[in-house]
Formats: structure tokens, C-alpha cells, sequence
């Protein structure tokens, strides 16, 4: 349930705050004072694209914050309710109430907040279509629309599992079709693809090289280029660390031996000092035998035959040969085997493989076939029963004899139709994303007249009357969400209007409904009656205000033709209200 709204610098409005109650509650007022602001505030908050022009003059940018109760929703819209402010990290007030809220800046992007979080306008739309079910002055003519109709069939419709099915085999399907069609329409070019691909694998192959071995080749060049060089400092530093271990001979000291006789000398001493030196030249002991033994490594490594370095450069011309043609290392040419391997089994045109393909897409043609007529049948089977009861809501709308119909049929595929399916009767049809049928509504404002396509067949009031009456049958699964009109009643007057006070009225037994109306006989059945009207001033700014008693009979007056200062006007107007809270109280 909608709370409260409070709107900044929005249009006319500089600044105002509505409270709203249980029931049904009517904004009215003079043209221009801007009632359908608050409905667009709303909108706003059901994630509307932002329009910089709406900010009022004077303003940097506008501001609209709604507080919701959802203490009224049903538990599988609670859940998802708690689950979405749970994912944006949203807190709930001190009261369990949710704030929304949004600003339009003049110069910048707007920004959405949620529960005291800074969110994308998308999340903030996802909560507010659990608790909000908006209709503008436009949505008569969207109805006109075949994919608006379908949904508004869908749902009544018990389709959504049926249409989940559909939608993922169609998915599957479509991709197996373009893949199909890709080969076969490109089997030249993949063709010599392939053979590319496969010439580089088979040299890069026979090459055999290994990760990083363009780098240790050219140390190896390199050291094989200074060999004597590099065996005559290995070995001359060698014999300096340890002696001539080939030849020895009694006047030679090694580095080794010095070290061990300087480390001996000074642990023979009593001198603390002396013998914490002499610790440290055995650690100089360990390390010169370390670095002796690896320089013998080292001397033991060193090839003896020159024939070394030739094989290396023929091995790195072979490598060089490789980072020429598919990267600039070896590790680069591997990295592009491996990637040419995963797309050679891609590109498989041969006719085995284009004859699996074939079969795939027939296997999931004929699942697509079968998942469409499923939800053909949960539509065709929910039009008869939602025209029975748009019907009998007509009935109660001052339009006894209206005729509502639904009918479903298949959506025919065009020539260049991007996804035609055969269904089993051998007639093709275009499988979109929402089925193949061509959902159409049906409107006759007198029995015995034909019945013709809702487009070509209702006035404005009678269109009017038909978006409430579908809008009654549609929200009965949906009690305590909140329900706004704005002026749902345009086109509409005399008896109609009385109705259709009578249908919200009973509509807001279940629900929360919010209606922007100009007609007295609508209002008449208010729960809570507010007013937009101008302020004083040069500002013409406009505020919203409740009212009740006297002041509310002098608006209805002022509603009926003008007459708010009349006795006549008041008499009428206060003959209205109290039939109207007379059947209200009657219903109850």
C-alpha cells in the first residue's frame, strides 16, 4: 500500500505531500493545477524514463519519494518484496515501511534510491511493479496494441510454466538452425578455413615446440658462442677457490684451505670476540665449497663438441620460422594452436556432421511444436474465460448489452520470416518470443451487432470502460497491491460514470485504488477525497490538500458544472455524495 508521496519542483507542483488511506482515494481539481503530476511522480518511481522538462522552472531538479507498507501483500509477492531490497542491500523504516524514491535533475542523470540505498532505476521499477499497477491516459491506446493484449491474456492465463518451456526449447532451437545455416551457406569459406588451420597445427606440430624455448635457446646460442671464455673463467675460478684437485701440488693454497686454516687459527683463541669470527668464516667455508661444487656442474655441462651450436641455430631458425608466420614467441604460437584446434572442430562441413545438425534441429522442431500447442491451449482455454467475466464486468459499466471476445490463432509467418515453424496441420507460423498466436480482442456494444476487433470497434468512453472492466478481472489474484488511474473515466459521463464509481468502489475492497478523475460521480465514492489546487501568490505553484465535509461538497459542486458557490450546485452535490456513501455503507 502507498502511504505517502511527497513531491519537489515537479511540474506545477513546488512542493507538496499526500497522505493515502485504505480504500479509494480521488485526486481532483482544476485543469492545469497538476493532478496528473502526482501520477507521474508515481511513474517516476516505477522507473520511467526521467524528463529533464519536468522539472518545475526555478529548479535545479525535482524529487519524488513514496513510503509503501507491504504488511497487506500476498506471501509470494512479500517474498519477492523482501528479496529484492535483501539483493540492493535496501532497509526497511523504524515502522517496516520502504522508502522509494527518485530526483530528476535538470542538467544530470536522475537517480533511484531504495530503502535508503543509491540503486538503478531498473531495480527500483522491479519493486514498485510488485506493489504499484499504474494506468496513465495512454494505456487505453496501448490496449489497442495485439503484443499488449496478449499480455494482458497471459496474464489471466496459466502459461507462464508452458511459456518458460517454449521459450527455452525455442532458444535451442534458433541457434541450432543459425548453426546449421551457417555451414551449409559458408561451407566453401569454412572449408578452406579449415585447411589453413590445419596446415598451421601440422607444422607447429612438427616443429614440437616448448613453452619458452625461443628465450633458453638464445642463452644457449649465446653461451655456446663464448665457450672457451666461459670454461677458462670457470675453471681459473675454481682452482682459486679450491686448489688444482688435478694436479695438486704442496706450494698451491686455496682459497678454501686459506679460509679453513684463518677459521682454525682463530677458534684455537679464548677470545670471545675472535671465535664469533671464526663462526663467520665457516659460513665463508660453506659457501666457497657450495660454489665449487656448482662450478664443477657447471664445467661437467659445457659441450666438448662444436657440432652443439650449430644444431641450436637450425633449432632456432626452425623456431623463428614459427613466430614469423603465428606470433611473436613461442608461447604466443602455442597459445594460437590451441585456439586453431578448438576452431577446426567447429568448422566440421562434412556431410556426416551437416546430417546430425539436420537431425538435431528436427528433434527440437518437433519439441517446439509441441510446447507451442501447449501454450496455444492455455491461452485458447483462459480467452473464453476472461471474455466471459470482461463481459459481465461490461454489465455492471452501464453496458448490459457490450459483447467482449478473445479469440487466439496462429501468427502467420511472413516471406522472409526469420523463425518459421510447421506446426502439424502444415501450416507455418512465425514462433517469436511470446508463442505463435496472434492474440485479438473482440468489443460489440450491442448484442446482435458483430463483433470486430476492439481497434476499429469502441468509442473513447466505451474503451475506457473496457480497460477498467479488464483491469477488475485481472487484479482479483492480486489483492492488496495499489491500483492508480489517472482519469480512466475520460470520454465517460451521466450513468457510465456513476458505474464505474460503483466498480472502483468495490475494486478498493481488495485493493488500494488511486484514481485521478474530473467527474463528480466518480468521487462521490471516495474513501479520502484530495485536491490539487494553485497556491496564492505570483509562484502558481500547486499543493495537494485533503478535505472532507462542506469543503468537500463544494468541490464536487465545482465539478458538476461550476456551481461551488451555488445552494443549487451544493444541493446537488451533497445529494450525490450521500447516495453514494449510502450504497457504499449498503455494500459493507
Amino acid at each position: 500500500m502507498l502511504a505517502e508521496i511527497r513531491i519537489e519542483s515537479l511540474g506545477a507542483i513546488s512542493a507538496a505531500t499526500a497522505e493515502f488511506g485504505r480504500g479509494l482515494t480521488v485526486l481532483t481539481g482544476e485543469t492545469g493545477t497538476g493532478k496528473t503530476m502526482v501520477v507521474t511522480g508515481l511513474h517516476l518511481l516505477g522507473g520511467a524514463r526521467a524528463d529533464a522538462t519536468r522539472v518545475r522552472s526555478g529548479a535545479d531538479r525535482a524529487v519524488v519519494e513514496g513510503r509503501f507498507s507491504t504488511t497487506e501483500l500476498g506471501t509470494d509477492v512479500s517474498d519477492r518484496v523482501d528479496g529484492i531490497l535483501e539483493s540492493s542491500g535496501a532497509e526497511r523504516d523504524d515502522d517496516g515501511s520502504v522508502i522509494a524514491a527518485r530526483s530528476v535533475s535538470r542538467a544530470g542523470p536522475s537517480r533511484a534510491y531504495l530503502g535508503g540505498r543509491s540503486v538503478p532505476a531498473k531495480l527500483l521499477s522491479n519493486f514498485t511493479a510488485e506493489v504499484l499497477t499504474l494506468h496513465g491516459q495512454n494505456d487505453q491506446l496501448r490496449l489497442m496494441r495485439p503484443d499488449e493484449q496478449r499480455a494482458a491474456l497471459d496474464r489471466f492465463a496459466d502459461v507462464e510454466k508452458p511459456l518458460a518451456r517454449y521459450r527455452r526449447i525455442r532458444e535451442q532451437w534458433v541457434a541450432a538452425r543459425r548453426d546449421l545455416a551457417d555451414r551449409k551457406q559458408r561451407a566453401r569459406e569454412l572449408a578452406q578455413e579449415a585447411d589453413r588451420l590445419s596446415f598451421g597445427i601440422n607444422e607447429i606440430d612438427a616443429v614440437a615446440p616448448q613453452p619458452g624455448e625461443d628465450e633458453a635457446i638464445v642463452a644457449d646460442i649465446r653461451r655456446l658462442s663464448e665457450l672457451d671464455a666461459l670454461r677458462e673463467a670457470a675453471q681459473s675460478a675454481r682452482v682459486a677457490l679450491s686448489g688444482a684437485l688435478d694436479d695438486p701440488t704442496p706450494d698451491s693454497v686455496s682459497a678454501a684451505d686459506g679460509v679453513g686454516q684463518a677459521k682454525a687459527a682463530l677458534e684455537s683463541s679464548d677470545d670471545a670476540a675472535l671465535r664469533a669470527l671464526a663462526v663467520r668464516l665457516g659460513e665463508a667455508v660453506a659457501v666457497i665449497s657450495d660454489v665449487t661444487a656448482e662450478l664443477g656442474d657447471y664445467l661437467s655441462e659445457l659441450p666438448t663438441d662444436a657440432s652443439t651450436l650449430e644444431s641450436k641455430l637450425t633449432r632456432q631458425g626452425e623456431l623463428r620460422t614459427l613466430t614469423r608466420k603465428y606470433a611473436a614467441d613461442i608461447d604466443g604460437v602455442l597459445a594460437w594452436a590451441k585456439e586453431a584446434s578448438e576452431r577446426l572442430a567447429q568448422l566440421d562441413v562434412s556431410e556426416e556432421t551437416l546430417a546430425v545438425l539436420e537431425r538435431r534441429v528436427g528433434e527440437l522442431e518437433a519439441e517446439l511444436v509441441a510446447a507451442a500447442g501447449d501454450v496455444t491451449k492455455a491461452r485458447s482455454k483462459a480467452a473464453k474465460g476472461l471474455a466471459k467475466a470482461v463481459t459481465a464486468e461490461l454489465s455492471g459499466l452501464a453496458m448490459a448489452n457490450a459483447l467482449f471476445s478473445i479469440s487466439v490463432g496462429p501468427l502467420a509467418a511472413r516471406a522472409d520470416d526469420s523463425a518459421p515453424l510447421k506446426l502439424s496441420d502444415g501450416s507455418v507460423v512465425h514462433a517469436g518470443h511470446d508463442g505463435v498466436d496472434a492474440v485479438e480482442f473482440g468489443f460489440s456494444a450491442h448484442r446482435g451487432a458483430d463483433v470486430l476487433p476492439l481497434t476499429k470497434s469502441a468509442s473513447g468512453g466505451e474503451l475506457s470502460r473496457v480497460m477498467l472492466a479488464l483491469e477488475v478481472v485481472l487484479s482479483a489474484s492480486a489483492a492488496g497491491t495499489t491500483m492508480v488511474f489517472d482519469e480512466v473515466d475520460a470520454g465517460v459521463g451521466g450513468r457510465a460514470a456513476v458505474q464505474i464509481g460503483r466498480r472502483l468502489a468495490r475494486l478498493a475492497r481488495t485493493h488500494q485504488v488511486i484514481v485521478v478523475t474530473h467527474l463528480p460521480q466518480v468521487a462521490a465514492y471516495a474513501d479520502v477525497h484530495l485536491v490539487v489546487d494553485s497556491g496564492n501568490g505570483r509562484s502558481k505553484s500547486s499543493g495537494v490538500r485533503r478535505i472532507e465535509d462542506d469543503d468537500r461538497v463544494a468541490e464536487l459542486a465545482r465539478m458538476l458544472a461550476g456551481l461551488g458557490e451555488s445552494d443549487s450546485g451544493r444541493a446537488h452535490a451533497r445529494e450525490l455524495l450521500e447516495a453514494a456513501q449510502q450504497e457504499r455503507n449498503a455494500a459493507d
